[in-house]
């Protein structure tokens, strides 16, 4: 499996400095200061911990019960499976399970559908930790009876330290251009008045270079 990254950005938006030249002069007329806002942009990035994977069952028979019975007993052993390839009971939730029934439709358009059975899909959504492992347990779900595999992605188990970093990094790069464009005007630089933090988006991950 190639490794990966995950990129971790924030954005700092509305960081509003007041110039303590312009606020001197405005003091005695005006009841507020002058602020400049700006954006600032942090971005970390660390090697994913965890792969999150939905695997599902889809079984069809000609009665719902039949179709459930045989559904229940696929997926009992695909999360038997899991568990054995040490994936925590605790990381295995149901996402998914629908019972409908299947259609054939007349060609001709002669006659109404008819019912010729009934599919039962259940779903469930594990966190790999193994990552190294992660190739071997989809083959093995696959041979246990999972026909459906969604929406593998790779993340971060705890993310905390990681979007503290970007802060910090949003922040200064926010107050490194209040720092420039204040200098160039040839007005003071005040304190932060106010910082409101938007997610630019979220981790995404990448192939990491060689």
């Amino acid at each position: 499996m190639p490794s990966r990254l995950v990129i971790y950005m924030l954005a700092m938006s509305c960081l509003a400095f007041p110039s303590l030249t312009a606020a001197a002069q405005e003091q005695e007329r005006e009841p507020f200061r002058r602020t400049i806002s700006l954006i600032g942009t942090g971005e970390v990035r660390a090697r994913p911990d965890i792969a999150i994977v939905t695997l599902g069952v889809m079984k069809r028979a000609a009665t719902a019960r039949e179709a459930l019975t045989a559904n229940n007993q696929a997926m009992a052993e695909i999360i038997a499976h899991l568990q054995r390839s040490g994936v925590d009971e605790k990381d295995i939730q149901t996402s998914n399970f629908t019972v409908n029934p299947a259609y054939q439709y007349d060609n001709q358009g002669q006659q109404p559908p008819k019912i010729i059975g009934y599919d039962v899909s259940n779903q469930v959504t594990a966190i790999v930790r193994k990552l190294d492992a992660l190739g071997t347990i989809l083959d093995e779900a696959v041979s246990k009876g999972s026909n459906q595999i969604y929406g593998i992605s790779f993340s971060i188990d705890d993310p905390t330290a990681r979007e503290d970093e970007a802060r910090k990094l949003a922040i200064e790069d926010a107050t490194r251009k209040a720092r420039l464009i204040t200098q160039s005007a040839g007005v003071a630089l005040g304190p932060i008045l106010n910082i409101q933090e938007m997610l630019g988006q979220p981790p995404i991950p990448l192939h990491a270079k060689a």
